[in-house]
Order: C-alpha cells, then structure tokens, then sequence
C-alpha cells in the first residue's frame, strides 16, 4: 500500500492529536502498527461534534495508547463568533465544502498546544490526520506542515540548542500523499470493522432513541465524504446513518 519506507521508522513514540474521526483512528492506528508508543491528545473547542471525545475515549483504550488528554479550550467559541459553522450553534452545515466549514487557526491551535506537551514528554514527534484529499483545508496541507515546524524549532531554539529538548517534527498522512482512502485502509487493516465505530458526523447528535447505536447524519459534508472514501476502497459501510 506504501511505496516507500515511511519517516516514522525513525521514531519511537509520538503525541498524536486524536479526534475520533476515522482519519485521525487510522493515523493513530498506522503509528501502533509501526510500534511507536502513542500519547493521545484531543480537544474539546466548543464543536457542535463533541461527541467525538467519547469515541475518542473508547479507541484510546483499544490503541492501547500510553497516555490519553482531553484538552478543554471550549472558551474558543466565543472567540470564533460566526466564523464558522462547527462552533456556532446557529449555523447550518452544509453538504458540499464550503469555507464556512473551515475553523480559523485550528490545526494551528492543536499542533502547538500538542507540542507543549511533547517538549515535556521529550517526545520528538507529532501526528495529526490531515491526509493528501485535503487539499481544500490550508492547515492540512504539507506547506502548513513545514512552516509551522520551523516556527517551533525557531521558538524553542536555544533549547534544542542547549540540548535541554528535541527538535520538534510533524507529520501527517498528507505528507507520505496518503489519501483519505489509502488512509481508511491502513485502518481497517489494523482495526477490521471497530473502525467504523469512528466517529465523522458534523453535527454530532443524531441519535436513535430506540438504539443504542448512535448515528451519523449522513449528509454533512463529512459524512459524505466517508462515505464516498469507503465506497472507494471497496469495503462495506457498516456505519450508521440515518440518511443512506
């Protein structure tokens, strides 16, 4: 599936910024399979979504990861304002990408508050899902990637320099050109169907009542990009939604 051996042989352990979503559960899962150590972060940031932590929770636990945080920075929301549709309640997601659906500086926040806390672990390394279909997203891309990484290393340099710490390096999926689909596949190679217990739904609170099972909308824009990443990779959904 990998042409090429991957940087992350290099490393390890890694902190890995875990949301629930199935991109960042087969990142996570392609670093376990590699055997590096994980220490799972996620955030709560005031998304309409937040049910993805509990899921985070569950697979946490079943990646065995050495350490799981759930970062509180909710106070964000009422600095977001209308800027975009995750965060404020009154807006309506749409089923087609739109720029609303981007959150300003998130990955710029996540990736920083996850190098805080790698510097005092001592760990090299962070990961996040951002994969090579997400080129619509500018803190996705591998140019965000390096840029950021060299902010770090410039902010830490006398430190790295000292050799009190380690130079910071990110990497994510995007940056082997790993696709959303090549992505899933990793995944479910590591996981079989507990993948699909992922959680993508933007909206985040369509539940059955009559079910224990919790369901995914099906017509968010990231809704139906699982399911147009799964149907690609030839594998049956079996995630719940509640419009086919």
């Amino acid at each position: 599936m990998i042409n090429k051996p991957s940087p992350l042989n290099d490393y390890t352990e890694a902190v890995c910024i875990f949301s629930g979503g199935i991109d960042s559960v087969s990142t996570a899962s392609y670093l376990k399979k590699l055997g590096l150590d994980l220490y799972l972060i996620s955030f709560n940031y005031g998304q309409k979504a937040s049910i993805e932590l509990n899921i985070a929770k569950k697979f946490s636990t079943l990646l065995k990861s050495k350490e799981h945080k759930i970062i509180d920075i909710s106070f964000l929301k009422t600095l977001y304002g209308n800027t975009n549709v995750l965060t404020n309640s009154k807006s309506k997601i749409p089923d087609t990408f739109d720029y609303s659906i981007v959150v300003p500086l998130r990955n710029t926040i996540f990736i920083t508050l996850a190098s805080v806390w790698a510097i005092s672990l001592k760990v090299p390394l962070i990961v996040y899902g951002a994969h090579a279909g997400d080129k619509k997203y500018p803190d996705c891309r591998p140019a965000f990637v390096k840029s950021l990484e060299s902010t770090l290393t410039i902010s830490e340099k006398d430190g790295i320099k000292m050799g009190l710490q380690k130079k910071l390096n990110i990497w994510s999926p995007a940056m082997d050109n790993l696709d959303k689909t090549k992505l899933l596949l990793i995944g479910y190679d590591a996981l079989g169907d507990k993948l699909f217990q992922s959680w993508s739904c933007y909206l985040g609170n369509n539940i059955n009542k009559k079910s224990k099972f919790k369901f995914h909308c099906g017509k968010c824009e990231s809704c139906i990009n699982r399911k147009k990443a799964i149907t690609k990779s030839g594998l049956k959904d079996k995630t719940n939604y509640v419009i086919i």
